[in-house]
């Protein structure tokens, strides 16, 4: 429900003000603040082994859990300009990505 309607989401915010945070990369695409989270590519890459798996025999209770090991923090500078925010050089240095 939330990834449907992630463009709203974000204009709702932006209309009333309200600095976020989301949980992928795609908010920040669509002019929210700050994402940290897993990559939902990677989480799709983990599906599709585990599909491939499944449909080459493996029983899914045999197999492992698996998770993101990788998470992005991906900061919006326009959108931190637009709420009159300043980030932190720190943030903006441990950021992957920075959309100016």
């Amino acid at each position: 429900m939330f990834w449907s309607e992630r463009a709203r989401i974000v204009t709702l915010t932006a209309k009333y003000r309200i600095p976020a945070i989301y949980p992928e990369r795609e908010y920040v695409d669509d002019g929210g603040l700050l994402s940290y989270g897993g990559s939902v590519l990677e989480n799709f890459r983990l599906a599709a082994g585990y599909a491939d798996r499944i449909l080459k025999g493996a029983k899914p209770s045999d197999l492992p859990i698996q998770r993101t090991t990788r998470f992005e923090l991906v900061v919006n500078l326009n959108t931190a300009k637009v709420l009159g925010l300043t980030i932190p050089p720190a943030i903006l240095n441990l950021a992957d990505e920075v959309i100016e």
